[in-house]
């Protein structure tokens, strides 16, 4: 059953530099608006539509809302929607979409639904709301920047007619931005995870590095287990400060359980040997190469004080409580903001309509990334912390 309709309060019509000519009612829409959307949905789009079925998702979705304009009379006429994706466990919005219908071009209305969607935004605790938009829409950049989004960066060939699109940010809660100069990479296949993040940290901190999925892969080859589950193996925090060592960076391993590692997560006897010997390897390297290495659990003070020395941490977390998948997961922590730990996150969730604005830079509440950064029934804690080499 869909749930009752929640108003919204409308902004104040002076607060906006081109107040609504009509007067309008803000609320989240249900499954019964379905078919006003779907029709609001192909009357403006020529391209790039939000199916019935993705619609259909995203209302019934907890991390999804999608806020509506209409008459404040009878008919309540359908003026335009604004459409909100939550990343779980983060503390970042990204609008999916925002459209006004073309009888309501140039009242005001699309500002007022970019307000409602940011105290949208805001009263779930969002710090910071993204968007995308085609770098020919001169309106809607306008728009954006008028209202204090900043830009991020730019996608090549996003739209289905090959139109780049500009990503802009807007901070919601404090005034310090999540990008903190890392570049962002996403992973290209399903086990590269720990490589693709070794990378990024590269790239900021050795001067040279392209990132690139030939790089991606020759550094899971020098870090990964060979074994994990099913499919090819992960990357080994023992391996990962290995590869950073010879690829210039200092690192640090911070490890909960001394010797072998993630052996339980295969069934075969023959694989675990081999996956011991890998790993046996990886220890005599790091030894060789006096990586320091710290056999307790890390703390999110551990992560802030590395961070605030100029470090990353490449973390291992549980990917259940970032997309649904009881995998071990890495992500590269690069920021702190007072409440958040900084994120890049190379796992772009496709099939759900993610793109890199819903993985780069996700601010992560503290006691939130304490939970998720541990894996297995053990808890395992594991991350390398990286630097330039003095």
């Amino acid at each position: 059953m869909a749930s009752p309709a929640r108003s919204l309060t409308p902004a104040s019509p002076a607060a906006a530099p081109t107040a609504p000519t009509t007067a309008i009612r803000l609320r989240l829409a249900t499954l019964a608006d379905l078919d006003r959307l779907v029709a609001l949905e192909n009357a403006v789009f020529d391209a790039d539509r939000i199916s019935r079925r993705s619609f259909r998702a995203l209302l019934q979705s907890p991390s999804a809302s999608i806020v509506l304009a209409e008459t404040s009379d009878k008919e309540a006429a359908l003026l335009g929607y604004g459409a909100l994706l939550f990343r779980a466990g983060t503390a970042l919005a990204r609008l999916y979409s925002l459209a006004v219908s073309r009888e309501s071009s140039g009242r005001g209305i699309g500002r007022t639904l970019l307000k409602a969607v940011e105290r949208e935004a805001f009263e779930r605790d969002r710090i910071a709301l993204r968007l995308e938009v085609r770098e020919d829409n001169t309106r809607a950049i306008g728009l954006y920047r008028s209202e204090g989004f900043r830009p991020i960066g730019r996608y090549l060939d996003y739209y289905a007619d090959h139109m780049p699109a500009l990503r802009f940010e807007k901070t919601l809660r404090g005034d310090l931005p999540l990008d903190g100069g890392v570049p962002y990479y996403e992973q290209t296949t399903d086990f590269t995870c720990g490589a693709c993040c070794l990378m990024m940290a590269l790239a900021r901190d050795v001067p040279g590095t392209l990132m690139s999925p030939v790089l991606e892969l020759r550094l899971w080859r020098e870090a990964t287990t060979i074994f994990m589950m099913s499919g090819p193996g992960g990357c080994d925090p023992y391996g990962l400060a290995v590869a950073a060592h010879e690829f210039g960076l200092a690192s640090e391993i911070h490890v909960s359980e001394p010797g072998g590692l993630f052996l339980d997560s295969v069934r075969s006897a023959e694989k675990q040997k081999v996956m011991a010997v890998v790993q046996e390897d990886f220890r005599a390297r790091a030894e060789a190469y006096s990586i320091p290495v710290l056999i307790r659990p890390f703390t999110v003070a551990d992560i802030r004080e590395a961070i605030a020395a100029g470090k990353t941490a490449v973390v291992l977390i549980s990917g259940y409580h970032m997309f649904g998948k009881k995998v071990p997961h890495w992500v590269l922590a690069h920021g702190d903001d007072g409440r958040h730990i900084v994120i890049h996150d190379p796992w772009v969730e496709d099939e759900r309509g993610e793109t890199i604005a819903d993985a780069a830079s996700l601010p992560i509440p503290y006691a939130t990334f304490d939970r998720i950064a541990r894996f297995g029934k053990i808890g395992l804690r594991a991350a390398v912390f990286l630097s330039r080499r003095g």
